[in-house]
């Protein structure tokens, strides 16, 4: 299996990412825009399945690429049932609970439907998805919160944790399994990773949970403000789930979900923009501490990636911080379609096995 086609696809609310892969080189890729006015005639993030892979089929067949020349289409998992980290073959099962949405309604839902219907129109390819955000690999004391009727939950960026997690071990001629690591994900979301022996132990809810605020989001908000705020009778609760989803972070300090901007005016003199960075900065090093207590002090290295880890003075912060700790070493941006597709390559050259969802 000199030659391997592996077709990458990666459902956004507002786009569609495809890439293929020859072996692991990129020979194509594009990104596909959603406008509001195309995705209004659909109800639901399901309904737009058809609308979505007839672009995608469209867009290969234009740049000449036959579709049963692929081997493998690998979807960015969605909101299925926690699994534990790997790339699982898409089954009936799994079919059936990415249109029922049971842990809820995204765009990346669509990955695993997608894959398997262009699989299904080949001669031979396979379809699978890799490390959805809904990988758990959580020991169980980290699943407590302090209220048996709230339990902490594992929905993070686990694909490029995960990636450059490996990518890091190999620099270092060693097993991703023989490490402990602790990666921090810095996006619209944020996520930090306490990684033992090639499992997340521990990691903070990055969708709508604790953490590190994050350009859209609140993190982990004083509780009893926050009880108050939900019974003022000021907001409704789809007002209160926008102030911590959406609305929270840079966009409810500084109005903007831009982390470039926020670091131009940082760096421009603007007071407030320096402090609310710098506030950012503290809690993804703070948090960073807590898990280093987590691998009881043994972290071979600290990753910093996702793409606000282009930005020098909020990385200098952090390690200024945290340096103590371990090595911070940096991995910034995020190639997703470079990871979906190594993941399918990586199955397809019996590297790994791919597994089963139930």
């Amino acid at each position: 299996m000199d030659d391997l086609l592996i077709l990458a696809v990666n459902p956004g609310s507002t786009s569609t990412k495809i890439a293929v892969y020859n072996n692991n080189k990129s020979v194509f890729l594009k990104n596909i825009k959603h406008s509001a006015e195309d995705l209004k005639p659909f109800d639901k993030i399901s309904d737009q399945y058809e609308f979505r892979m007839q672009i995608i089929l469209d867009e290969l067949n234009n740049a000449n690429i036959d579709i049963n020349d692929i081997s493998a289409v690998v979807g960015r998992g969605g909101l299925v049932k926690p699994i534990e980290s790997g790339v699982y073959e898409v089954n009936q099962q799994m079919a059936e609970d990415l249109k029922a949405g049971i842990l809820g309604q995204h765009a990346s839902n669509l990955g695993g439907l997608i894959a398997s219907e262009i699989a299904s129109r080949t001669e031979s390819a396979r379809a699978f998805i890799a490390d959805p955000v809904v990988v758990d690999e959580l020991q169980d004391v980290a699943r407590i919160s302090g209220h048996p009727d709230f339990k902490r939950v594992s929905i993070f960026h686990a694909l490029n944790q995960k990636a450059v997690a490996r990518t890091y071990a190999e620099s270092t001629d060693t097993k991703y399994e023989k490490l402990n690591l602790i990666v921090a994900h810095l996006g619209g979301g944020i996520s930090v990773g306490a990684h033992s022996m090639g499992r997340v132990i521990d990691v903070n809810n990055a969708l709508d949970g604790d953490g590190p605020f994050s350009p859209e989001r609140s993190g982990t908000l004083p509780a009893g403000a926050l009880v108050s705020k939900c019974f003022s009778g000021d907001y409704t609760m789809e007002e209160v789930r926008k102030m911590i989803t959406g609305k929270g972070g840079y966009m409810a300090y500084l109005e903007t979900n831009d982390a470039h901007d926020v670091e131009i005016r940082a760096r421009s003199g603007d007071e407030k923009a320096a402090l609310i960075q710098d506030a950012l900065s503290y809690q993804v090093a703070k948090e960073i501490g807590a898990l280093s207590t987590v691998l009881k002090g043994k972290v071979d290295a600290i990753i910093l990636t996702g793409g606000i880890a282009y930005n020098p003075m909020l990385v200098s912060y952090v390690k200024e911080m945290v340096s103590f700790i371990a090595p911070v070493v940096v991995y910034p941006g995020e190639d997703e379609m470079k990871s979906l597709a190594r993941n399918g390559y990586m199955v397809m050259t019996g590297k790994v096995k791919s597994k089963t969802y139930k």
